[in-house]
């Protein structure tokens, strides 16, 4: 076991941005119109409270917005359907989360082409017309604006998904997206230039290029660009056995190093230096279909992610918070290895309570490390987080903490581990059910739930001292509170305990 001492002094304040709770991700907004889509949705805003959620396919034919009519002449005119887009902002708005705007995909009607991705078919083409689809950009946000008022020019609007992959963009045609993006921007500036817009979304294939270009094509044309987006996925090409995918999870800093080029290349256009940078989606594997999601591994690897993803980037979102989710098809199974904090049946997998963990992380930061964030709140209180990276330590880890205090304090400590709230080992030695009855969800979600342990601890000639012992591959939140004497007149907790 491998020993670590760390010394909190509240004198000496780290830097930290904590963003965990900005934005997450979602299927396509379709999927908003199931009723356990709302319910895995509501936990999750129960417990962590993200402030935006961003999914595809806000113009795709299931939300049914873009439609067409013939006159009498035989003239074909456009027509837009809002009554699906209401239910699902409406949704949001009583959940209290704003959505994160990506345009996409094309519709059926005004597409220029057949080429489709997903098991439900998003259409991925450019437009027949860009006036059409600036029409249709248009008539979205004036109706927004009319529905929920000036509110909606604090939603966040993104240009597409990912268009350096010609899977989600027609030959991923770089000039063609640049086209997209500039009658995008001017059509949203001109229902109202206070919209935020950025681009281009891309994921880490050829980014350097794709950020470089994109960033010459806006300076080139003086694009009123608002901020920049990408992706950021931490994991290898994987293996494919059946239904699922496995491969390898990079290491932690140099996956990181991604992020910091696309930040220097941001910053090397004078007019752009700064520009905020959004991650609208991260996770460690890209694929929906590997087992790693739903395990401790991954709560671990993402909580050391959490503490550096603030240093350039303005929000990170990740991808996704439940695993109602169908882009290679309906789940056979519970766990199989989606991209969702919550598994199929409100079951919350371990990383879910690593976001739960760092919402808790307000305050001065008086220290960060490859292991560890911990801050002083307010109220004098303290809070943290804890992780071991079983890649990085290869063993168990043990963190000894000493500060500056007096009197007495309960350390309180929620526990993410092999044996706790890992639901995922619950259902293998279950046997694996592909189909669960009533009695096994609620297990299921009753061992989805951390240890909670809590200690009294007294400061000595000025100093408080405490230690966390920590499982390979687990997180653990701490919170150190002072206690005061307000029991009741006559209570002594030792002769109620020990007579």
């Amino acid at each position: 076991m491998t020993e670590t001492q760390y010394s909190l002094c509240p004198e000496k304040v780290q830097s930290f941005v904590n963003h965990a709770d900005y934005c997450v991700g979602t299927g396509r907004m379709g999927l908003a119109l199931h009723r356990e889509y709302c319910e895995q949705l509501r936990l999750v805003q129960k417990e962590i409270g993200f402030s935006y959620i961003r999914g595809h396919g806000l113009f795709c034919d299931d939300m049914a917005i873009y439609q067409e009519y013939k006159d009498e002449k035989g003239e074909i005119h456009p027509e837009y359907n809002f009554t699906y887009l209401d239910r699902v902002m409406d949704s949001y708005r009583e959940l209290g989360i704003r959505p994160f705007l990506e345009l996409g995909f094309m519709p059926e009607k005004m597409a220029s082409g057949d080429q489709t991705v997903f098991y439900w078919k998003g259409n991925v083409t450019p437009p027949k017309t860009y006036e059409a689809w600036r029409a249709l950009v248009q008539a979205l946000l004036r109706h927004l604006f009319e529905r929920y008022g000036e509110d909606v020019l604090s939603w966040p609007i993104e240009v597409w998904n990912e268009p350096n992959l010609p899977g989600f963009w027609k030959d991923a045609d770089k000039q063609e997206y640049f086209r997209l993006f500039a009658e995008t921007i001017a059509a949203v500036k001109e229902v109202d230039s206070r919209f935020c817009v950025g681009g281009p979304a891309i994921c880490g294939v050829q980014d350097v290029e794709w950020m470089q270009d994109f960033m010459e094509y806006c300076h080139q044309n003086t694009l009123p660009l608002d901020f920049v987006t990408r992706h950021f996925y931490t994991f290898d090409t994987p293996d494919e056995d059946g239904h699922y995918s496995y491969g390898t999870l990079r290491d932690p800093d140099e996956s990181l190093r991604e992020l910091d080029r696309s930040r220097e290349i941001i910053d090397s256009f004078p007019e752009y230096r700064g520009l905020p940078m959004h991650i609208t989606e991260f996770n460690t594997s890209y694929r929906p279909d590997s087992p790693v999601h739903d395990t401790t591994r991954n709560a671990a690897y993402v909580a050391r992610l959490l503490a550096r993803l603030g240093e350039v980037n303005d929000s990170y979102s990740y991808w996704t918070f439940g695993d109602v989710f169908e882009e290679m098809g309906v789940p056979f199974t519970p766990f199989h290895g989606g991209f969702g904090l919550v598994a199929n049946g409100g079951i919350p997998k371990p990383t879910f309570w690593t976001f739960a963990f760092f919402k808790k992380l307000q305050g001065d930061c008086l220290l960060r490390s490859k292991e560890a964030v911990a801050v002083r709140r307010k109220d004098g209180s303290f809070a943290g987080a804890a992780w071991n990276l079983g890649q990085e330590t290869g063993g168990e880890t043990m963190l000894r903490f000493t500060l500056p205090a007096q009197g007495e304090w309960c350390l309180l400590t929620r526990a993410v581990d092999e044996d706790h709230a890992n639901p995922l080992k619950v259902w293998h030695d279950m046997g694996e059910p592909a189909q669960l009855s009533a009695e096994q969800i609620k297990l299921l979600q009753e061992s989805a739930v951390p240890l909670v342990h809590t200690e009294r601890l007294c400061a000595a000639d000025g100093e408080l001292g405490f230690s966390l012992a920590l499982q390979e591959d687990s997180v653990v939140s701490f919170d150190l509170i002072p206690v005061s004497g307000h029991s009741d007149r006559g209570y002594s907790y030792e002769r109620a305990v020990h007579g």
